[in-house]
C-alpha cells in the first residue's frame, strides 16, 4: 500500500495539467461559441453592456439562472423572451454546452 502512493501521486500530478489545459480549450470554445451566436445581443465579456436592451449579460446570468437549468434549456432548445425581444432558437450539442457553461462559469471569477 504504501508503495502505491507515490505513483498514485505521479499519475495525479500528471493528469492534473492535461486536465487543466481540457478546461481550458473549453472555456476557450465556449467564448467562440458566445460570440458567434448570442454577442449581438448580449455583453458575453467581463464587462460591457448588452447590444439589446433587456437581453443580460453572460456575466449576470449565474445570478438569474440556475446554470444546470440553462444548460438543460439549451439541450432541450432555449427560446426566450426578454422583456419583449424574442430571442432566437438556439439547440447545442451536449459538448457545445457544456463549453458554453464553463465559459459562462468562468465569467464570474
Amino acid at each position: 500500500m504504501i508503495r502505491t502512493v507515490p505513483i498514485l501521486a505521479a499519475l495525479l500530478l500528471a493528469v492534473a495539467p492535461a486536465a487543466a489545459q481540457t478546461k481550458k480549450r473549453q472555456i476557450e470554445d465556449g467564448r467562440t461559441l458566445a460570440q458567434q451566436n448570442c454577442a449581438a445581443c448580449h455583453a458575453v465579456g467581463k464587462t460591457g453592456r448588452s447590444k439589446r436592451s433587456g437581453a443580460p449579460p453572460f456575466r449576470t446570468l449565474g445570478r438569474s439562472y440556475d446554470l444546470d437549468n440553462l444548460q438543460e434549456a439549451l439541450a432541450e432548445g432555449i427560446s426566450v423572451g426578454h422583456k419583449g425581444v424574442d430571442m432566437p432558437e438556439f439547440q447545442f450539442s451536449p459538448d457545445r454546452i457544456d463549453a458554453l457553461i464553463a465559459y459562462i462559469r468562468s465569467l464570474r471569477r
